[in-house]
């Protein structure tokens, strides 16, 4: 497994920790593959709608392999996702879900809110940059013959 409770307490811990920076109190939802809970957290006094948002935004961008905001784009009239929200009720169209990959496989997703758009993104965006230094592969050292 993938996202370990070590792992998932230290992306939770950087969610916190950029969201003290930005100055906003967030909650964060961390989901495996299959859409599935891992971790939910709610700090402070993030906001009481957050708690339904937030992990859907985290499942949306694990089972679509896409972030929510890329999601809600291809969701309306005539895209190519539309009506995707009416077949299944968990799907979330609110930025601020982010897929997570290790050597270009899903292995969950990511959902912040809270803050503006911009403010949830920036969150996510940081999470999953380190979700991928910290899954990252050391590089192959060149084996002798």
């Amino acid at each position: 497994m993938i996202l370990t409770d070590e792992l998932c307490d230290r992306l939770c811990d950087a969610a916190r920790e950029k969201s003290k920076a930005v100055g906003i109190d967030i909650s964060f939802a961390i989901c495996d593959e299959a859409g599935l809970p891992r971790v939910y957290r709610r700090y402070k006094d993030a906001l009481a709608l957050s708690v339904t948002l937030v992990p859907g935004k985290a499942y949306t961008a694990a089972v679509t392999q896409c972030s929510t905001k890329d999601v809600a784009a291809c969701a309306g009239e005539g895209g190519s996702l539309m009506g995707i929200e009416t077949n299944d009720p968990r799907i979330t169209l609110v930025a601020g879900g982010y897929p997570l990959f290790v050597q270009g496989k899903i292995a969950g997703g990511v959902g912040v809110g809270g803050g503006t758009e911009a403010q949830d993104c920036e969150i996510a965006a940081y999470v999953v940059s380190l979700f991928e230094k910290l899954t990252s592969q050391p590089q192959a050292e060149d084996q002798k013959p």
